[in-house]
């Protein structure tokens, strides 16, 4: 019997994990461990965005030097290849090995916490005024009961599958693959192409290698891919073979509908939630910090904390359909064209 299950330690669930008072029986599930190259890896390229700066600033963390990595990037090459348009904007990105992040934010986590690491929850059902988890360890298989479920589990959450079944977000798969470093000077780019996605696509330079990756709707998104690699071979890039490829499932919010919080003894936090920006697809941010909400009202023990959660995560809806009135503006080619045109913004790069 446990008072609390966090299901998935990335930044939200790690934080919450150690923000929550001491007196709870707490037991976090995680398919990461720390096996270097067996370790569930989130694909993710790796750059920590000024609002999850911000957010890291408000707990007083610093960064440890081991997660940073070279070359440290501030202008983005922006680029909407159907268009033949190229911009530079200046960007406060931090570069960094998103999987030592991950694990650096664990690795905080005090003693009291039962981490149940490399291992994937499978099933979870209500049971009276409790949540029956089934989760598999070693090849075994665990059950355990607890008042209170949290899925921190990205945009595939199991909690949120299977206790907010009705709410569903569309999703889209993120694709990128690892190729040795080619081009003689590193750089970070944002990349449109409507007949490609009507996402965007990205790459990185990082640690003496290049990371392309891209959003797409999961119908062929495997062929939408492989024909960006062939647009952009045509603009200059230099791939050469796949060192490693990865994929997940990513989260695209649309309307007030797509963020849920909670309900009957389970809570979302994160992506799970549907805290993930539209436009940029950025979530930490929005992972530490709705994770802070959550830890201060079950810390307070406050009698309705799904009630209380739910009004505290107000401020985060409003600014992520703000941020989707903004979409337009990058995703819709007539208008980014006008924006790019403009040259508001942007800056002049000497190459």
């Amino acid at each position: 019997m446990h008072d609390i299950a966090i299901i998935g330690l990335g930044p939200a669930g790690a934080t919450l994990a150690r923000l929550l008072d001491p007196r709870f029986r707490i037991i976090a599930i995680d398919k990461k461990s720390e096996a270097t190259e067996t370790s569930f890896r989130k694909p993710c390229g790796g750059l920590l965005a000024p609002d999850a700066q911000k957010a890291l600033s408000k707990f007083n963390l610093t960064l440890p030097k081991d997660v940073l990595v070279d070359p440290q990037i501030f202008a983005v090459k922006t680029m909407d290849t159907a268009q033949n348009l190229v911009r530079y904007y200046g960007r406060f990105y931090i570069n960094l090995d998103r999987h030592k992040f991950d694990m650096w934010l664990v690795s905080l986590i005090p003693d009291h916490v039962t981490i149940a690491a490399g291992s994937s929850c499978k099933g979870i059902r209500k049971v009276g005024e409790f949540h029956e988890i089934t989760y598999i360890q070693n090849k075994e298989e665990h059950k355990i009961t607890v008042k209170y479920v949290i899925g921190a589990d990205g945009s595939s959450s199991v909690v949120r599958k299977t206790l907010f079944s009705e709410r569903k977000i569309q999703q889209y798969t993120s694709i990128q693959q690892w190729f040795k470093e080619k081009h003689p000077v590193p750089f970070y780019s944002c990349i449109f192409d409507s007949s490609i996605t009507d996402s965007y696509c990205w790459s990185i330079s990082k640690d003496g290698y290049f990371i392309l990756g891209g959003a797409f709707p999961k119908n062929d998104s495997r062929k939408r891919y492989l024909s960006l690699i062939e647009k952009l071979q045509n603009k200059g890039f230099v791939f050469g073979e796949a060192v490693k490829t990865e994929a997940c499932s990513v989260s695209m919010p649309r309307g007030i509908r797509d963020f849920c919080a909670a309900k009957n003894g389970a809570f979302l936090i994160g992506e799970a939630a549907g805290f993930i920006s539209p436009t940029s697809l950025e979530g930490i941010s929005y992972a530490l910090n709705s994770a802070y909400e959550l830890a201060m009202i079950l810390n307070s023990g406050c009698k309705n904390p799904e009630w209380k959660f739910r009004i505290k995560t107000i401020p985060t809806r409003i600014k992520l359909l703000l941020k989707y009135l903004k979409a337009p503006f990058m995703y819709n080619q007539f208008l980014r064209k006008v924006v790019m045109k403009s040259r508001v913004n942007s800056i002049e790069v000497m190459e």
